[in-house]
């Protein structure tokens, strides 16, 4: 199912995500030199319709068409065959971003041996640092999101944006996979088809691949917008629902994603349900704390508790795919650094 190229493919540079699957079979990993040899890895359309990524790339080395890169490059191209129907992945296929190292569900699919073997060949490169970019389908600020709180992954974060969510990582996903082994970190990149997303993480890659070494020092807390995210938030299958007024047993707000990384106070109005349990809530451990975050008792789905949400989106096939969103909470910045900071990720 893999594709190993040690060049870019003829076009590449100037084909659209959509048409991706002209030039490449499916998934591909691209190994690019560089002056200094331990490679920068970025993953990109691992979701089908987020394609910033790609296009931050294409124009980065357009940038660099007749001089070398400062640092060797790997790139995975991931999930073309949704990218052509411009969805995050097609119905018969798994999440792309859920099956390397560590995933509990596709163990024994194509795709997980196809990651496996990325990992596997970008560990034994002695890979540098590891980027998966993203968008986000609801209304976001660039933010990058890691799994572990070491200086160097922070340093890494900051060149993105001062915003930072610390995660434990979804079992089977790209930064979970890799951070244990080098610095690790996903960025989200705000709604896809945006330029000033593109050249934004257009500059944040090209910033990477400069990079000689990482800054050893303490990020100082002043410099950085720390959240946890504590719990995810999903529809229970088989439960309608609809943004607005439309027919359904959960009724959402028709504007629910302007919430984004905004503080919200208990008692906080999402929608309303007469359902008991309209919402499944599930923290870190995976236990259900449903009850503890939300209510419909007066048939308005209330906040329980503070929260601050990020990733509430209006896509239904996105909420099904995935989630409605995630429920963070402020962070004060830990003052070790190394292995007692990244240890506390044992726990995005």
């Amino acid at each position: 199912m893999l594709t190993i190229l040690e060049t870019l493919p003829a076009k590449f540079l100037d084909t659209p995500a959509r048409d991706l699957h002209r030039i490449l079979p499916g998934p591909t990993l691209i190994h690019l030199p560089g002056r200094r040899p331990q490679p920068l890895f970025v993953s990109v359309l691992q979701h089908g319709n987020e394609d910033s990524g790609v296009v931050a790339l294409q124009s980065m080395l357009r940038a660099h068409a007749q001089r070398p890169l400062p640092r060797a490059l790997s790139i995975l191209i991931g999930n073309v065959d949704a990218a052509r129907m411009g969805l995050r992945r097609l119905d018969h296929q798994p999440d792309y971003n859920r099956t390397w190292p560590g995933t509990e569900r596709h163990g024994n699919t194509p795709e997980n041996a196809a990651m496996r073997e990325v990992w596997r060949i970008m560990l034994a490169r002695k890979v540098f640092a590891s980027i998966d970019v993203h968008n986000n389908t609801g209304i976001n600020p660039y933010y990058s999101v890691v799994n572990r709180l070491e200086h160097t992954v922070l340093h890494l974060a900051l060149l993105f944006s001062r915003t930072v969510v610390w995660f434990r990582g979804l079992p089977g996903s790209q930064t979970s996979a890799f951070a244990a082994h080098c610095p690790a970190l996903t960025v989200e990149c705000g709604k896809p088809g945006a330029p000033a997303s593109e050249e934004h993480a257009a500059r944040f890659l090209e910033a990477c691949l400069h990079l000689a070494q990482f800054p050893t020092h303490a990020v100082h807390e002043h410099d950085i917008d720390l959240y946890h995210t504590v719990a995810t938030v999903r529809i229970p299958t088989g439960v309608s629902f609809a943004f607005g007024d439309a027919p359904a047993e959960v009724n959402l707000h028709a504007q629910l994603d302007h919430m984004n990384f905004r503080p919200l106070a208990a008692g906080k109005v999402f929608g309303r349900s007469r359902l008991d349990r309209p919402l499944e809530v599930r923290d870190e451990s995976g236990r259900d704390v449903s009850e503890a975050y939300f209510s419909s008792r007066d048939g308005s789905i209330r906040l329980q508790r503070a929260a601050t949400p990020a990733m509430l989106t209006l896509d239904e096939r996105a909420v099904r795919q995935d989630c409605l969103c995630y429920l963070m909470e402020r962070l004060a910045l830990p003052h070790s650094s190394g292995t007692a900071a990244g240890a506390l990720c044992t726990s995005v």
